[in-house]
């Protein structure tokens, strides 16, 4: 399933840039609803990051779109351009369904974080924000890894509420050489 999804990502990207890059033949598990992040890095800076947090359609065309919207629509940085096409390294994340954790302060969310484990969704109103397990080797202290999913959903980094909602989830991942 790895490499096939990969290089779903990878010819999503080749196509939309007018490249003919044929998409494998899909296996049948990749029929069945899951949620991916793609993450495109260049020169081992983060280049674009867009997923699905929840299953809603299958695996092979999550991936197909999340891969798209990584290089093409990631608010954070331009389009993907041809100079850049042969330089980046793709990975795909398959999520788990969240869980929902259960606290009584921020004191106790923060005992509950498993670093480098845990992907985290943090819900607040009508914000929401997410940090995939892979964020923890730059934010390994679980302090800074919840400020910065704050920040990220628009709260300062020290903001609390009795509002707060906070799920956990984990991935497989892949990532080309």
């Amino acid at each position: 399933m790895s490499d096939t999804l990969l290089k779903i990502a990878r010819a999503s990207i080749s196509n939309r840039l007018g490249l003919a890059f044929p998409e494998p033949d899909c296996p049948p598990e990749l029929s069945e609803l899951g949620a991916t992040f793609v993450t495109l890095t260049l020169d081992g800076n983060l280049r674009g990051c867009i997923g699905t947090l929840e299953a809603h359609r299958p695996l092979f065309l999550d991936t197909r779109q999340n891969a798209i919207a990584a290089a093409f629509s990631d608010p954070r940085f331009p389009p993907l351009n041809m100079a850049e096409y042969a330089h980046i390294k793709i990975e795909v994340s398959l999520l788990s369904q969240a869980a929902p954790l259960a606290f009584s302060s921020e004191q106790d969310a923060l005992l509950q974080l498993a670093p480098g484990i845990d992907g985290i969704i943090f819900e607040c109103g009508q914000k929401r924000s997410t940090f995939l397990p892979q964020v923890w080797e730059s934010l390994p202290e679980p302090s800074s890894f919840l400020a910065q999913l704050k920040l990220k959903a628009g709260f300062s980094g020290s903001f609390w509420s009795d509002e707060i909602r906070l799920s956990r989830y984990t991935v497989s991942k892949w990532k080309e050489q």
